[in-house]
């Protein structure tokens, strides 16, 4: 699959511009990001969803000073492990619950569960503030025998600490087949061999029901999707949500409770925030 990269540099001293950026940029199809070490940001899209006017008007309306648009390339072909080596994807160690890392990675903690991942260019290191916020919930939930769906699953990192942790069947759905063969390889990293990885929307779950549902998606993905899960959610089942600011969570815990979903925890992380919602029996 072909990927260009926009960089943009940022001069704004406020954190949370670069977040907004970010933000907006998701909602436009880009995917990955990347912190260099010049002020500059580098954003990951899908050559076939990289639309050059839609980011301009993007960048016209943008609410901040402080962001300027220095290029937009194709990617040149290279080792993708290789360049998230060099760009210092560092184990990630949750108290002693959870530790990730990659194949590269040596002289690791032990840890509860291990977790072995080959990013690529798949969302789900757990780096991210929504992925390590549905983590830290997952390590306290319990999982043993549910059946779960981890919904854009990037990396399937989620889908694989629920596995770890006892879930039972493991279904994980992703409209990029970058990330769908991404999470097939990581799921043989880690010994797991009956996880169901599939390629599509949330069509797919038509007629399919499941106990947990995560859901690491952007705010508008979310709130169009959100009906198929309330469907899709077994009754007394889990919906956790995350990929959306502080900000956008009345709008989400409005539309939840037209769909008899009841927010239960909410927990946030860097103006970055998850929720956790239960379907009424």
């Amino acid at each position: 699959m072909q990927y260009s990269q926009s960089i943009f540099r940022i001069t704004a001293q406020e954190d949370f511009v670069r977040d907004v950026l970010v933000a907006g940029l998701a909602e436009l199809g880009y995917e990955t990001f990347v912190d260099n070490n010049d002020n500059t940001l580098t954003a990951f899209v899908q050559t076939a969803l990289l639309s050059g006017t839609a980011l301009q008007e993007f960048l016209d309306e943008f609410p901040f000073q402080g962001v300027t648009l220095l290029r937009t390339d194709l990617c040149e072909d290279k080792d993708w492990n290789e360049e998230w080596e060099k760009n210092s994807f560092q184990p990630i160690q949750i108290d002693n619950d959870c530790l990730i890392h990659a194949p590269f990675h040596k002289d690791l903690p032990q840890c509860r569960y291990d977790i072995i991942i080959n990013p690529k260019m798949a969302f789900g290191t757990g780096t991210h503030q929504t992925t390590s916020l549905i983590l830290k919930e997952l390590l306290t939930t319990d999982l043993k025998d549910k059946s779960l769906l981890d919904m854009g699953c990037g990396t399937a990192v989620l889908a694989i600490l629920a596995c770890k942790r006892g879930a039972h069947p493991v279904t994980a759905i992703d409209i990029d087949n970058w990330c769908t063969d991404n999470a097939a390889e990581n799921c043989r990293l880690n010994d797991i061999h009956d996880m169901d990885i599939r390629q599509g929307d949330a069509r797919l779950l038509e007629g399919r029901h499941f106990d947990v549902i995560l859901a690491n998606i952007n705010r508008n993905i979310l709130l169009m999707d959100m009906p198929r899960y309330a469907t899709t959610l077994n009754p007394d089942g889990i919906l956790i949500i995350s990929g959306f600011y502080t900000q956008d969570i009345p709008a989400l815990t409005e539309k939840a409770a037209t769909l008899g979903l009841i927010v239960t925890s909410r927990q946030s992380k860097d103006n970055w925030a998850m929720l956790v919602l239960h379907r009424k029996k």
